[in-house]
């Protein structure tokens, strides 16, 4: 079986093309390192009704460049909504995700990542499959049902924080399939 066609690197998305679709939708996305810790961070101007314009924060998500054999990972650790979301007319919960996982998708792009890895957290069943059925439509693939059932699981349960679905994902092919989204158009 063939592998699938991966496009070129001038045809993906670049942080500039994300960040220019994040201010259009209203959002300041920005990035944020440590070392080969992240963080990517959305906000937005008067969410509440503020009459001084002061930046409130609707979600993050954090991780980790880590070095792999075969090329460096990128280890998505965490992405939160914070309860500002809500209050933000016309703007879908996971919508707010696809721009603070662009930026970090980019983000291991540029630092060599050729895969990116994610736990989606059983939390609750319904939230869980919400979850998985997200990250599959994203583009990425179920690796393993990570439930305390067996001594390997110990091991993703104390890296992932939890029990729920491992998803990986190839980089490249995620921002090809995001390309459209996040490149301007004409």
């Amino acid at each position: 079986m063939a592998a699938p066609p991966t496009a070129s690197p001038a045809a993906l998305p670049t942080m500039a093309d994300i960040m220019a679709a994040s201010r259009a939708q209203g959002l300041r996305v920005r990035l944020r390192t440590a070392g080969p810790l992240f963080r990517v961070t959305a906000t937005t101007t008067g969410t509440r009704g503020d009459e001084d314009g002061e930046a409130v924060e609707l979600g993050r998500a954090e991780g980790a460049v880590r070095p792999w054999p075969g090329g460096a990972v990128l280890h998505l650790d965490s992405m939160r909504m914070t309860r500002a979301t809500l209050a933000v007319p016309d703007r879908p919960l996971f919508g707010l995700g696809m721009f603070l996982g662009a930026v970090a998708v980019r983000h291991g792009f540029d630092a060599g990542c050729t895969r990116a890895q994610l736990l989606a957290i059983d939390d609750t069943q319904r939230y869980h499959r919400k979850l998985v059925r997200f990250y599959t439509r994203m583009g990425f693939k179920v690796v393993h049902e990570v439930d305390g059932s067996s001594l390997g699981d110990l091991a993703h349960m104390l890296v992932w924080g939890g029990r729920g679905t491992r998803m990986d994902a190839d980089i490249q092919e995620l921002l090809a399939k995001w390309g459209k989204t996040f490149r301007p158009q004409g």
